[in-house]
C-alpha cells in the first residue's frame, strides 16, 4: 500500500515531466532535421570560416541543458555535468523519439479521461432499453479501467525509457566515476588521519594537564606524610593522598574509555552504549534494535557518535532528556541521537565535524538538524557491507 500511495503521489509530477518533454521533443526533432540537412552544407563552407557548425553545436548543448533541468526537476534524475557536441546530438535524436512517444501516450490517457463521460452521456440519452444501457455501461467501465491501467503503465514505461536514455548518453562514464571515487576516498582518508591526530593531541593534553598533575600532587602528599611522622597530621595527609589516588584512577579510566572502551570488545555495542547512558549527566533513553552484531569498525563509529553526541547534549544544549536509537536499514545501521535542548548546534564545530569525518571514512552519511530552540537530531548512516 505504501508503494501505491507513493506511486499515486508522484503521478502528477511524472505526467508534467512527460508533457514538457513532449513539447521539447518537438523542438529537438526540428533541430535534428535541420542539423542533418545543414551540417553537410556548412562543412563545404569551411574555407569561408563560416561559424554555422559551432552555432549548431551550441544549440545542441543548450537543448541538452534544458533536458537536464527537466529530468532533475520532474524525474529526480541527475546526469553528468559535461557532454561533447556529438554525444549531445546522438542524445537529441533518441530523446526526440522518446519524447514524442510520451506525448502520444499522454494524449491517449487524456482522451480517455475526457471521452469516457461524453460516451456515457450519449449512451444514456440514446434510445436503448434500460437493460441495454446497463450492459453497455458495465462493458464501458471494464474497458475503460483496462485502458486506464495500460495508459498509466505506458506513462511510467516512457518515463523509465526517458531516464535510461539520459543516463546512457549524458551519464558519467565508468572512468569518470572511478576518478570521483578515488578523489572521495583520498579526501576521506585525509579527514580520518586528521581526526585521529586531533584525538591523539587531545588525549596527550588530558594526560599532561590532568593525570600528570594529579600524580605530582599525589607524590607531594605522600612525601609530606612521610616527613610528618606518625601523628594526626600524617594520617590526614595519607587520607588526602588516598582520595587523590582514587581521582587519578578515575581520570585514567576516562582517558582509556575515550581511546577505546573495553566493553565494546568484550560485550559488544549494546553493553558499551548502556555504559554511556549510565555515565551520562542527563537521562538517556536507549532504543537498541539491532539483532546482529555489526562489524568492529562500524561498532566503534556508532559508539563514538553516540558518546560524543550525548556529551555535547549534556554540556551545551541544556537538554533534559536524550533519546538514542539504533536500527538496521538498507543493509547498514542508522544511529539517531535526539535531545530536547535549545538547539543551535553547529555541524562544522570541532566535535561534530570530527564525527562527520569518522563516518565518512566508512562511506557513511552524517547529518545534523538543530534549529534554534531545538530539538537537535544527529543521524549517522553506517553501511555494513
Amino acid at each position: 500500500m505504501r508503494q501505491i500511495r507513493e506511486w499515486a503521489a508522484s503521478l502528477p509530477r511524472v505526467a508534467a515531466g512527460l508533457l514538457i518533454g513532449a513539447l521539447t521533443a518537438s523542438a529537438e526533432f526540428g533541430y535534428v532535421l535541420c542539423a542533418t540537412v545543414l551540417r553537410p552544407v556548412l562543412r563545404l563552407w569551411r574555407r569561408s570560416r563560416h561559424r554555422g557548425p559551432a552555432v549548431l553545436d551550441a544549440l545542441a548543448l543548450r537543448l541538452v541543458e534544458v533536458e537536464r533541468w527537466r529530468l532533475l526537476r520532474f524525474s529526480a534524475t541527475a546526469t553528468g555535468s559535461e557532454t561533447d557536441p556529438p554525444r549531445a546530438v546522438e542524445y537529441l535524436v533518441m530523446r526526440s523519439l522518446v519524447g514524442m512517444l510520451g506525448g502520444f501516450v499522454l494524449a491517449l490517457v487524456l482522451y480517455g479521461f475526457v471521452g469516457s463521460p461524453v460516451i456515457l452521456v450519449e449512451l444514456w440519452t440514446h434510445d436503448f432499453s434500460t437493460r441495454g444501457k446497463l450492459l453497455r455501461t458495465a462493458w464501458l467501465v471494464v474497458f475503460g479501467t483496462v485502458m486506464l491501467f495500460l495508459g498509466l503503465a505506458g506513462l511510467w514505461g516512457v518515463a523509465a525509457i526517458d531516464r535510461a536514455v539520459a543516463q546512457h548518453f549524458l551519464g558519467s562514464d565508468r572512468e569518470e566515476l572511478l576518478r570521483r571515487r578515488v578523489a572521495e576516498l583520498a579526501t576521506s582518508r585525509a579527514d580520518v588521519v586528521a581526526e585521529i591526530d586531533a584525538e591523539r593531541r587531545r588525549i596527550e593534553r588530558d594526560l599532561h594537564d590532568g593525570v600528570q598533575q594529579r600524580m605530582v600532587a599525589l607524590g607531594m602528599l605522600i612525601g609530606r606524610a612521610r616527613r610528618a611522622g606518625d601523628g594526626p597530621r600524617a594520617a590526614e595527609l595519607l587520607r588526602q593522598a588516598h582520595e587523590e589516588s582514587q581521582q587519578v584512577l578515575h581520570d585514567l579510566r576516562e582517558v582509556s574509555w575515550r581511546v577505546y572502551p573495553s566493553a565494546l570488545d568484550a560485550e559488544g555495542l549494546h553493553a558499551a552504549l548502556e555504559t554511556v547512558a549510565a555515565r551520562a549527566a542527563v537521562p538517556v533513553e536507549l532504543r537498541y534494535r539491532l539483532h546482529l552484531r555489526p562489524p568492529a569498525a562500524v561498532e566503534a563509529a556508532a559508539y563514538f557518535v553516540v558518546s560524543e553526541s550525548v556529551t555535547n547534549a549534556a554540556k551545551h544544549s541544556g537538554a533534559a532528556t536524550v533519546v538514542v536509537e539504533l536500527e538496521r536499514e538498507d543493509g547498514g545501521i542508522v544511529v539517531r541521537v535526539t535531545d530536547d535542548g535549545m538547539g543551535g548546534a553547529l555541524p562544522d564545530g570541532a566535535g561534530l565535524s570530527g564525527l562527520a569525518r569518522r563516518v565518512a571514512g566508512l562511506d557513511g552519511r552524517f547529518a545534523v538538524r538543530s534549529p534554534s530552540g531545538g530539538p537537535t537530531t544527529i543521524t549517522a548512516e553506517l553501511p555494513c557491507a
